[in-house]
Protein backbone atom coordinates (compact mmCIF):
# COMPACT_ATOMS: atom_id res chain seq x y z
CA UNK A 1 0.00 0.00 0.00
CA UNK A 2 1.22 3.10 -0.81
CA UNK A 3 0.90 6.52 0.97
CA UNK A 4 -1.46 8.07 -2.11
CA UNK A 5 -3.95 5.21 -1.65
CA UNK A 6 -3.80 5.55 2.16
CA UNK A 7 -4.29 9.39 1.67
CA UNK A 8 -7.41 8.87 -0.71
CA UNK A 9 -8.91 5.95 1.67
CA UNK A 10 -9.02 8.58 4.81
CA UNK A 11 -10.01 11.19 2.52
CA UNK A 12 -12.88 9.48 1.10
CA UNK A 13 -13.78 8.42 4.79
CA UNK A 14 -13.44 12.25 5.63
CA UNK A 15 -15.96 12.79 2.90
CA UNK A 16 -18.40 10.77 3.88
CA UNK A 17 -17.69 11.99 7.64
CA UNK A 18 -18.73 15.92 6.39
CA UNK A 19 -21.18 14.24 4.53
CA UNK A 20 -23.20 13.05 7.68
CA UNK A 21 -21.80 15.82 9.77
CA UNK A 22 -23.66 18.42 7.63
CA UNK A 23 -26.40 16.51 5.77
CA UNK A 24 -27.08 14.89 9.21
CA UNK A 25 -28.85 17.69 10.76
CA UNK A 26 -31.09 18.28 7.48
CA UNK A 27 -32.18 14.69 7.49
CA UNK A 28 -32.98 15.01 11.41
CA UNK A 29 -34.69 18.58 10.64
CA UNK A 30 -36.98 16.79 8.01
CA UNK A 31 -37.62 14.08 10.02
CA UNK A 32 -39.21 16.73 12.75
CA UNK A 33 -41.36 18.44 10.28
CA UNK A 34 -44.17 16.05 11.11
CA UNK A 35 -43.44 14.88 14.43
CA UNK A 36 -41.92 18.39 16.22
CA UNK A 37 -44.39 21.17 14.74
CA UNK A 38 -47.89 21.74 15.61
CA UNK A 39 -48.92 23.70 13.07
CA UNK A 40 -47.70 25.16 9.21
CA UNK A 41 -46.30 28.08 10.64
CA UNK A 42 -44.01 25.88 13.02
CA UNK A 43 -42.74 23.49 9.90
CA UNK A 44 -42.02 26.33 7.69
CA UNK A 45 -39.72 27.77 10.33
CA UNK A 46 -37.84 24.35 10.51
CA UNK A 47 -37.65 24.08 7.18
CA UNK A 48 -35.88 27.76 6.71
CA UNK A 49 -33.73 26.72 8.83
CA UNK A 50 -31.90 24.16 5.94
CA UNK A 51 -33.16 25.72 3.41
CA UNK A 52 -29.81 27.80 1.74
CA UNK A 53 -27.84 25.31 3.04
CA UNK A 54 -29.10 21.10 2.26
CA UNK A 55 -28.55 20.95 -1.37
CA UNK A 56 -24.67 22.03 -0.72
CA UNK A 57 -24.88 19.86 1.99
CA UNK A 58 -25.49 16.88 -0.34
CA UNK A 59 -22.47 17.80 -2.58
CA UNK A 60 -20.41 16.07 0.42
CA UNK A 61 -22.39 12.88 -0.97
CA UNK A 62 -21.71 13.33 -4.56
CA UNK A 63 -17.91 13.98 -4.10
CA UNK A 64 -17.03 11.13 -1.90
CA UNK A 65 -18.68 9.00 -4.62
CA UNK A 66 -16.61 10.51 -6.87
CA UNK A 67 -13.78 10.20 -4.86
CA UNK A 68 -14.35 6.67 -4.72
CA UNK A 69 -15.00 5.75 -8.61
CA UNK A 70 -11.81 7.72 -9.64
CA UNK A 71 -9.44 6.39 -6.23
CA UNK A 72 -10.48 2.83 -6.34
CA UNK A 73 -13.27 1.92 -8.78
CA UNK A 74 -12.95 -1.82 -8.03
CA UNK A 75 -14.59 -0.95 -4.61
CA UNK A 76 -16.81 1.51 -6.09
CA UNK A 77 -17.72 -1.04 -8.86
CA UNK A 78 -18.23 -3.99 -6.30
CA UNK A 79 -19.77 -2.03 -4.32
CA UNK A 80 -22.43 0.05 -6.04
CA UNK A 81 -23.74 -2.86 -7.96
CA UNK A 82 -23.84 -5.41 -5.13
CA UNK A 83 -25.64 -2.59 -3.04
CA UNK A 84 -27.84 -1.50 -6.27
CA UNK A 85 -30.94 -2.16 -4.41
CA UNK A 86 -30.29 -0.07 -1.45
CA UNK A 87 -28.33 2.91 -3.10
CA UNK A 88 -31.74 2.93 -5.58
CA UNK A 89 -33.91 3.52 -2.43
CA UNK A 90 -31.24 6.10 -0.94
CA UNK A 91 -31.65 8.12 -4.40
CA UNK A 92 -35.25 7.92 -4.68
CA UNK A 93 -34.68 9.48 -1.10
CA UNK A 94 -32.67 12.16 -1.76
CA UNK A 95 -35.24 12.52 -5.22
CA UNK A 96 -38.60 12.80 -3.22
CA UNK A 97 -36.66 14.83 -0.42
CA UNK A 98 -35.38 17.51 -2.57
CA UNK A 99 -38.53 18.13 -4.29
CA UNK A 100 -40.22 18.20 -1.63
CA UNK A 101 -38.62 21.21 -0.32
CA UNK A 102 -39.23 23.31 -4.03
CA UNK A 103 -43.20 21.91 -4.02
CA UNK A 104 -44.33 22.62 -0.48
CA UNK A 105 -42.85 26.15 -1.32
CA UNK A 106 -45.40 26.82 -4.01
CA UNK A 107 -48.59 24.89 -2.73
CA UNK A 108 -51.40 26.81 -0.91
CA UNK A 109 -51.41 26.26 3.07
CA UNK A 110 -54.12 23.54 2.64
CA UNK A 111 -51.88 21.45 0.18
CA UNK A 112 -48.81 20.96 1.93
CA UNK A 113 -49.54 18.29 3.73
CA UNK A 114 -48.35 15.86 1.10
CA UNK A 115 -45.23 17.37 0.39
CA UNK A 116 -43.87 17.85 4.67
CA UNK A 117 -44.70 13.78 4.30
CA UNK A 118 -42.90 13.00 1.40
CA UNK A 119 -40.47 15.31 3.31
CA UNK A 120 -40.31 13.58 6.20
CA UNK A 121 -39.90 9.67 4.74
CA UNK A 122 -37.38 10.81 2.72
CA UNK A 123 -35.30 12.16 5.14
CA UNK A 124 -36.04 8.89 7.01
CA UNK A 125 -35.32 6.72 4.24
CA UNK A 126 -31.76 7.60 3.46
CA UNK A 127 -30.08 7.17 6.57
CA UNK A 128 -31.62 4.29 7.59
CA UNK A 129 -30.71 2.82 4.24
CA UNK A 130 -26.99 3.94 4.38
CA UNK A 131 -26.74 3.21 8.21
CA UNK A 132 -28.02 -0.90 5.91
CA UNK A 133 -25.28 -0.31 3.86
CA UNK A 134 -22.55 0.31 6.20
CA UNK A 135 -23.06 -2.20 8.86
CA UNK A 136 -23.82 -5.04 6.59
CA UNK A 137 -20.70 -4.00 4.79
CA UNK A 138 -18.31 -4.36 7.67
CA UNK A 139 -19.94 -7.72 8.58
CA UNK A 140 -18.95 -9.20 5.62
CA UNK A 141 -20.64 -9.90 2.88
CA UNK A 142 -20.73 -12.86 -0.25
CA UNK A 143 -17.92 -11.34 -2.20
CA UNK A 144 -15.90 -13.97 -4.54
CA UNK A 145 -13.03 -14.28 -5.87
CA UNK A 146 -13.40 -12.09 -9.15
CA UNK A 147 -14.69 -9.50 -6.66
CA UNK A 148 -18.47 -10.41 -7.82
CA UNK A 149 -20.93 -9.63 -4.35
CA UNK A 150 -23.59 -11.98 -5.15
CA UNK A 151 -26.01 -11.37 -2.12
CA UNK A 152 -29.36 -12.22 -0.49
CA UNK A 153 -32.04 -10.62 1.41
CA UNK A 154 -30.40 -12.11 4.18
CA UNK A 155 -27.04 -10.18 3.99
CA UNK A 156 -28.54 -6.82 3.84
CA UNK A 157 -31.31 -6.95 5.93
CA UNK A 158 -30.47 -8.90 9.34
CA UNK A 159 -30.55 -8.47 12.81
CA UNK A 160 -27.05 -5.90 12.90
CA UNK A 161 -28.03 -4.09 10.08
CA UNK A 162 -31.40 -3.25 11.10
CA UNK A 163 -29.94 -1.91 14.55
CA UNK A 164 -27.28 -0.22 12.47
CA UNK A 165 -30.40 1.39 10.34
CA UNK A 166 -32.01 2.57 13.21
CA UNK A 167 -29.54 3.78 15.40
CA UNK A 168 -28.03 6.02 12.28
CA UNK A 169 -31.49 7.16 11.61
CA UNK A 170 -31.78 8.17 15.42
CA UNK A 171 -28.45 10.49 15.37
CA UNK A 172 -29.71 12.46 12.53
CA UNK A 173 -32.77 12.73 14.33
CA UNK A 174 -31.12 13.69 17.64
CA UNK A 175 -28.60 15.91 15.01
CA UNK A 176 -31.27 17.56 13.67
CA UNK A 177 -33.31 18.56 16.94
CA UNK A 178 -29.94 19.91 18.12
CA UNK A 179 -29.65 21.96 15.03
CA UNK A 180 -33.68 23.28 15.45
CA UNK A 181 -32.80 24.42 18.87
CA UNK A 182 -29.26 26.42 18.06
CA UNK A 183 -31.46 27.78 14.97
CA UNK A 184 -34.59 28.65 16.04
CA UNK A 185 -36.82 30.99 18.41
CA UNK A 186 -40.04 30.67 20.02
CA UNK A 187 -41.69 27.41 20.95
CA UNK A 188 -40.75 24.98 18.84
CA UNK A 189 -36.73 25.54 20.15
CA UNK A 190 -37.96 24.36 23.37
CA UNK A 191 -39.52 21.58 22.74
CA UNK A 192 -36.61 20.13 19.97
CA UNK A 193 -34.51 20.73 23.27
CA UNK A 194 -37.00 18.61 24.91
CA UNK A 195 -37.27 15.64 22.32
CA UNK A 196 -33.83 15.82 22.34
CA UNK A 197 -33.41 14.93 26.27
CA UNK A 198 -35.78 12.41 25.90
CA UNK A 199 -34.83 10.42 22.82
CA UNK A 200 -30.97 10.88 23.81
CA UNK A 201 -32.33 8.34 26.57
CA UNK A 202 -33.05 5.74 23.67
CA UNK A 203 -30.00 6.30 21.71
CA UNK A 204 -28.08 4.69 24.78
CA UNK A 205 -29.83 1.51 23.94
CA UNK A 206 -29.32 1.42 20.74
CA UNK A 207 -25.30 2.38 20.85
CA UNK A 208 -24.89 -0.50 23.25
CA UNK A 209 -27.10 -3.03 21.18
CA UNK A 210 -24.66 -1.68 18.04
CA UNK A 211 -21.78 -2.06 20.44
CA UNK A 212 -22.06 -5.63 21.35
CA UNK A 213 -23.29 -6.61 17.80
CA UNK A 214 -20.43 -4.79 16.45
CA UNK A 215 -18.35 -7.55 18.97
CA UNK A 216 -20.31 -10.59 17.68
CA UNK A 217 -20.87 -9.81 14.16
CA UNK A 218 -16.91 -8.17 13.28
CA UNK A 219 -13.73 -8.76 13.48
CA UNK A 220 -13.42 -5.23 14.49
CA UNK A 221 -12.09 -5.93 18.07
CA UNK A 222 -10.02 -8.97 16.85
CA UNK A 223 -8.04 -6.70 14.48
CA UNK A 224 -7.93 -3.66 15.59
CA UNK A 225 -9.11 -3.63 19.32
CA UNK A 226 -7.66 -0.68 20.40
CA UNK A 227 -9.07 1.46 17.56
CA UNK A 228 -12.46 0.14 18.03
CA UNK A 229 -12.39 0.30 21.96
CA UNK A 230 -10.83 4.43 21.39
CA UNK A 231 -13.74 5.14 18.92
CA UNK A 232 -16.25 3.45 20.59
CA UNK A 233 -15.69 5.15 23.86
CA UNK A 234 -15.39 8.66 21.54
CA UNK A 235 -18.63 8.43 20.77
CA UNK A 236 -20.37 7.64 23.74
CA UNK A 237 -18.39 10.56 25.48
CA UNK A 238 -19.63 12.63 22.32
CA UNK A 239 -23.09 11.28 23.04
CA UNK A 240 -22.92 12.43 26.73
CA UNK A 241 -21.43 15.76 25.98
CA UNK A 242 -24.36 16.02 23.86
CA UNK A 243 -26.65 15.24 26.01
CA UNK A 244 -25.66 16.83 28.94
CA UNK A 245 -25.08 19.90 26.82
CA UNK A 246 -29.11 20.11 26.26
CA UNK A 247 -29.72 20.13 29.71
CA UNK A 248 -27.91 23.22 30.66
CA UNK A 249 -29.16 24.86 27.30
CA UNK A 250 -25.59 24.84 25.89
CA UNK A 251 -27.35 24.45 22.47
CA UNK A 252 -23.61 25.22 20.01
CA UNK A 253 -22.21 22.14 22.28
CA UNK A 254 -25.07 19.89 21.74
CA UNK A 255 -24.65 20.55 17.72
CA UNK A 256 -21.29 20.03 17.72
CA UNK A 257 -21.11 17.10 20.10
CA UNK A 258 -24.04 15.10 18.11
CA UNK A 259 -21.93 15.75 14.95
CA UNK A 260 -18.91 14.70 15.57
CA UNK A 261 -20.74 11.82 17.40
CA UNK A 262 -21.17 10.76 13.76
CA UNK A 263 -17.76 11.37 12.77
CA UNK A 264 -16.30 8.92 14.96
CA UNK A 265 -19.10 6.46 14.15
CA UNK A 266 -17.79 6.75 10.19
CA UNK A 267 -13.97 6.85 11.67
CA UNK A 268 -14.74 3.94 13.70
CA UNK A 269 -16.32 1.97 10.45
CA UNK A 270 -13.42 3.19 8.24
CA UNK A 271 -10.50 2.51 10.78
CA UNK A 272 -12.14 -1.19 11.32
CA UNK A 273 -12.16 -1.84 7.95
CA UNK A 274 -8.63 -1.48 7.20
CA UNK A 275 -6.90 -2.25 5.00
CA UNK A 276 -9.41 -3.57 3.79
CA UNK A 277 -12.49 -1.72 1.23
CA UNK A 278 -14.86 -4.62 1.47
CA UNK A 279 -15.08 -7.74 3.59
CA UNK A 280 -15.65 -11.26 2.10
CA UNK A 281 -18.25 -13.52 3.97
CA UNK A 282 -16.87 -16.46 1.76
CA UNK A 283 -13.16 -16.51 2.10
CA UNK A 284 -10.95 -13.92 4.18
CA UNK A 285 -8.37 -14.10 1.12
CA UNK A 286 -11.65 -12.67 -0.70
CA UNK A 287 -11.32 -9.52 1.31
CA UNK A 288 -10.67 -6.54 -1.08
CA UNK A 289 -7.92 -4.93 -0.17
CA UNK A 290 -7.21 -0.85 -0.47
CA UNK A 291 -3.82 -1.71 -2.81
CA UNK A 292 -5.79 -4.12 -5.28
CA UNK A 293 -8.76 -1.65 -5.12
CA UNK A 294 -6.96 1.67 -6.25
CA UNK A 295 -6.16 3.09 -9.57
CA UNK A 296 -3.00 3.88 -10.86
CA UNK A 297 0.12 5.93 -8.90
CA UNK A 298 -0.18 8.90 -11.76
CA UNK A 299 -3.89 8.85 -11.35
CA UNK A 300 -4.20 9.23 -7.26
CA UNK A 301 -1.16 11.65 -8.04
CA UNK A 302 -2.85 14.23 -10.49
CA UNK A 303 -6.30 13.77 -8.66
CA UNK A 304 -4.26 14.62 -5.50
CA UNK A 305 -3.19 18.03 -7.53
CA UNK A 306 -6.22 18.99 -8.49
CA UNK A 307 -7.97 18.35 -5.31
CA UNK A 308 -5.34 20.62 -3.01
CA UNK A 309 -6.08 23.05 -5.48
CA UNK A 310 -9.81 23.45 -5.61
CA UNK A 311 -10.87 22.27 -1.80
CA UNK A 312 -9.72 25.68 0.05
CA UNK A 313 -12.42 27.18 -1.99
CA UNK A 314 -14.54 24.72 -1.18
CA UNK A 315 -14.39 24.50 2.26
CA UNK A 316 -14.40 28.42 2.06
CA UNK A 317 -17.41 28.83 0.38
CA UNK A 318 -19.23 26.24 2.79
CA UNK A 319 -17.98 27.84 5.87
CA UNK A 320 -19.28 31.54 4.45
CA UNK A 321 -22.13 30.14 3.60
CA UNK A 322 -23.01 29.38 7.18
CA UNK A 323 -21.86 32.64 8.04
CA UNK A 324 -24.15 34.40 6.09
CA UNK A 325 -26.99 32.21 7.14
CA UNK A 326 -25.80 32.09 10.78
CA UNK A 327 -29.14 34.00 12.77
CA UNK A 328 -31.86 32.19 14.18
CA UNK A 329 -35.24 32.09 12.50
CA UNK A 330 -38.34 33.30 13.65
CA UNK A 331 -41.65 32.62 12.67
CA UNK A 332 -42.35 36.25 12.77
CA UNK A 333 -39.78 36.46 9.89
CA UNK A 334 -40.41 34.49 7.51
CA UNK A 335 -40.37 35.11 4.16
CA UNK A 336 -40.82 33.40 0.90
CA UNK A 337 -39.34 30.43 -0.04
CA UNK A 338 -38.24 27.37 1.74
Amino acid sequence: MTGLQLMWYVLIGILFAGFFFLEGFDFGVGMSVQSLTHNEQEKDQIVHTIGPVWDGNEVWLITAGGAMFASFPYWYASLFSGYYLILLLILVGLIIRGVSFEFRAKMPEDRKNMWNWTLTIGSTLVPFMFGLLFTSMVQGMPIDAEGNMSAHFGDYVNLFSVVGGIALTLLCYLHGLNYIALKTTGPIRDRARNYASAFYGVLYFGLVAFAALLYFKTDFFEKHFASTLLLLIVIVALTLIANISVFKGKEMVAFIASGLTMVALVGLLFSGLFPRVLISSIDPSYDLLIAEASSSHYTLKIMSYLSLTILPFVLAYTAWTYYIFRKRISHTELTEGY
